[in-house]
């Protein structure tokens, strides 16, 4: 049994961690549990941005300037989604939700730009956002929101990352936090030992990744599921309750259990690396 003093300090940063949270979730959404599909684009009935607004970091909210996030009329015969990649920042749904299935269906271009140029193409969905737009920097300008994401990067498709944000008024952080089954260090293992992460801990990485991995244009490890370039892939999350599951092209890639926040807005990024979406949908969860 642990001793009064040392409860005591154990129990401090959780009840801050819990107060800070509360603070960053008191001015969110109600989050929606999906009972039937709720489509933000197919190419055919939903075929526009009108689902989602922009943030682009310095640029802000609703600030496109050039144009990262585009209709195209035609990528393999139809409607999609164009990330150029230019800015980064990303698309953000207008409500925040829980207790769903994401399919996204996507595919690089051949665009990259500045510092990413010559480096793995690169972006990711981030789940669960709380607190304030921008909130990965203290002065409210980041690129990112606090959030868990599901990486979209050449060699390290389905990663885990926490992304802390800041507080306004306030120089503690949002930290979201799950329980990940490991046999290497961040190595996902549905067989290994649980271990209890949070941001700032390093990328989570799928258990068939390759410890070679450079982050170089067109990297390919010897089991990555990625398709050849110009092929669709299917990124696939199931958030049911506290737990987080993620699929990459039909494989189950990582599984996170105690994840917290486990509700919140959804953003897709563009971090560098021209990228299509053609179909991004919510499906509700088997009752």
């Amino acid at each position: 049994m642990l001793a009064p003093a040392l409860r005591r300090r154990l129990l401090i940063p959780l009840v801050a961690f819990v107060a800070i949270a509360a603070l960053a979730s008191a001015s969110e959404p109600a989050p929606i549990t999906p009972t039937k599909p709720i489509v933000f684009f197919d190419g055919k009935d939903v075929a526009d941005l009108s689902r989602f607004y922009t943030w682009l970091g310095p640029l802000g909210k609703d600030n496109d300037p050039h144009r990262v996030f585009t209709v195209v009329d035609h990528i393999d015969g139809a409607r999609a989604i164009r990330v150029s990649g230019e800015d980064w920042g990303g698309i953000v749904t207008r409500d925040a939700y829980a207790n769903y299935k994401l399919i996204l269906e996507f595919r690089w271009g051949s665009v990259t730009w500045g510092s990413r140029k010559d480096r793995a193409r690169n972006s990711g969905i981030l789940l669960h956002l709380q607190g304030q737009d921008g909130n990965y920097k203290q002065d409210f300008k980041g690129h990112w929101t606090s959030s868990i994401e599901y990486e979209i990067l050449e060699g390290r498709m389905g990663d885990i990352i926490l992304v802390s944000g800041f507080v306004p008024d306030s120089k503690d952080k949002i930290a979201p936090r799950l329980t990940m089954t490991q046999s290497t260090e961040r190595i996902w293992d549905p067989k290994g030992t649980p271990k209890v992460f949070t941001s700032g801990m390093g990328h989570l990485h799928w258990q068939k990744w390759d410890p070679n991995w450079k982050d170089v244009l067109g990297f390919r490890g010897e089991h990555d599921l990625d398709k050849l370039l110009g092929g669709w892939n299917v990124a696939e999350i199931i958030a049911d309750g506290n737990r987080l599951t993620y699929f990459f092209n039909g494989e189950k890639v990582m599984e996170g259990t105690d994840v917290s926040p486990a509700h919140g807005k959804l953003l897709f990024q563009s971090e560098g690396a021209e990228i299509f979406f053609r179909r991004i949908e919510l499906q509700p969860l088997p009752r």
